[in-house]
């Protein structure tokens, strides 16, 4: 006979007094903290703890005894269950103070570096409708709310088209409307799902491998422009056809309508091939008079108009004359390379993605711009001394590393060729905090400006400067 789990405590009555990491917040109780979702300082709750470490807690709220005078209502109907958007409860103001709060608490603990007065965080203009891409999964196994339990619902249609649930690999919600994107998501999701219904095409089980209709990517553009690639797991020609067709004839405004065939196990299409069905296979976004192109496999950061203050802000850090040789490291598809072109000598940028420096390449070549230059590999190989006596020693290293940080031997490079000035923009202030301490020993931070990118979300960007000792 197994084992039977021991039953973890229901804590009564705990007051939430702060927010913590990952969008969570934080109670104490008799000197143990107790990470709770979906709640915000001051609610005082009941507490069923699902994990119990011995100097942590984390539960799950069964009871809302009191609600604090900060919560506001969410907007969003899905709320809670999909796992985006965590802190729609919060006013977005007190969104900023705790992700100005984020950003100095890691420079602080995990940075331990002397730092300036933080600026105050840069807001988004816009808090709904701020996305230019979302994914979107077709499953079989459709998450059944407690509401649909409740009602009986859940005994009818079990096919789903929405996000995964978190931690539940073969669970998807099925969304209805969704704030982050333009409307035209939403109703052209609605759309695709209906007709799939109606006309038998079968969902994916992604247990189990198998079914035609896998995934749906909309991407929008500043300038109207849209893009909808239809991914399938495997060729039905007829359906298919049948379906792409319906798609352009029901969607006139969509300018580029691609598809994929994907029967491996993983969701990516990076290394696959992707086929223009009707109209383009891009589109485009434009920022101060520059076109930057984006393929369906191009990164281009997913708030436009928020993406355009933070490149300013790293213009501004880099102090441009247009004499300056401009290292710029995880270029990505070149935007910042080329969006600070015009006011530098030279540009070199560095990155991973072979795809993402040939879109580089050819985002330069759109805006005539001849100044750039840009390498495909990984960067701790790339960036050697022979690479930076060939290429010449930067006046200004710009960085957008991913979340997991820089290489450490690309920071004893960057420690050995010493510019003047380094601009460090990131998306996880923990792990920039942590190279940051690593940088101490020759460079001060002299500017810290946290940017929103993702309202109602955790996240945060932060872009750095660093000047040389």
């Amino acid at each position: 006979m197994s084992k039977r789990k021991k039953q973890l405590p229901l804590l009564e009555s705990v007051v939430i007094t702060d927010v913590a990491a990952e969008g969570k917040a934080i109670a104490k109780v008799d000197g143990m903290a107790v990470f709770v979702p979906n709640v915000v300082p001051g609610d005082v709750v009941d507490v069923q703890l699902t994990r119990k470490k011995h100097n942590y807690a984390e539960g799950r709220v069964v009871r809302f005894v009191s609600y604090s005078e900060n919560r506001v209502e969410p907007f969003c109907e899905h709320f809670g269950i999909c796992g985006g958007c965590k802190w729609q409860m919060l006013p977005y103001d007190l969104q900023l103070k705790y992700k100005q709060k984020q950003v100095a608490d890691n420079l602080t603990r995990i940075g331990k570096v002397e730092l300036p007065e933080i600026s105050p965080i840069l807001g988004a203009p816009k808090t709904t409708f701020y996305r230019n891409k979302l994914e979107f999964t077709f499953s079989n196994r459709k998450w059944i709310t407690e509401n649909e339990m409740e009602s009986g619902e859940f005994f009818g249609i079990r096919e789903a088209l929405g996000f995964h649930i978190p931690q539940r690999f073969d669970k998807v919600l099925d969304i209805r409307y969704c704030w982050l994107q333009n409307d035209i998501s939403n109703r052209i999701r609605n759309t695709i799902r209906q007709f799939c219904l109606q006309n038998d095409y079968e969902f994916f089980d992604l247990r189990n491998q198998k079914g035609l209709m896998r995934n749906l990517i909309i991407r929008t553009s500043s300038s109207g422009e849209i893009m909808l690639i239809v991914v399938f797991f495997k060729d039905d020609k007829e359906k298919r056809e049948r379906l792409l067709n319906f798609i352009a004839d029901e969607f006139p405004q969509i300018t580029s309508l691609l598809y994929v065939i994907n029967g491996k196990a993983n969701d990516t299409i990076m290394d696959q091939e992707i086929v223009t069905w009707k109209g383009n296979d891009c589109i485009y976004e434009e920022m101060e008079g520059l076109k930057f192109k984006i393929g369906p496999k191009s990164f281009y950061q997913t708030n436009s108009e928020q993406a355009y203050n933070l490149y300013k802000i790293v213009r501004e850090f880099a102090q441009l004359s247009g004499n300056e040789l401009v290292y710029d490291l995880y270029t990505g598809t070149g935007t910042i390379a080329n969006f600070l072109a015009r006011k530098a000598r030279k540009i070199i940028g560095i990155e991973y993605v072979p795809e993402a420096i040939e879109n580089a390449m050819e985002n330069s070549k759109l805006n005539r711009i001849d100044n750039t230059f840009f390498f495909a590999g990984d960067i701790k190989d790339i960036l050697t001394r022979d690479f930076i006596i060939e290429h010449g020693v930067p006046d200004v290293i710009v960085t957008d590393p991913p979340r997991a940080g820089m290489h450490g031997y690309v920071i004893e490079t960057i420690l050995s060729v010493e510019p003047p000035r380094i601009v460090y923009v990131s998306c996880n202030p923990a792990t920039q905090a942590r190279d940051v301490n690593l940088l101490d020993s020759k460079y001060r931070v002299t500017r810290v400006q946290p940017v929103d990118m993702f309202p109602h979300t955790h996240h945060v960007e932060n872009v750095v400067l660093l000047e040389k000792r």
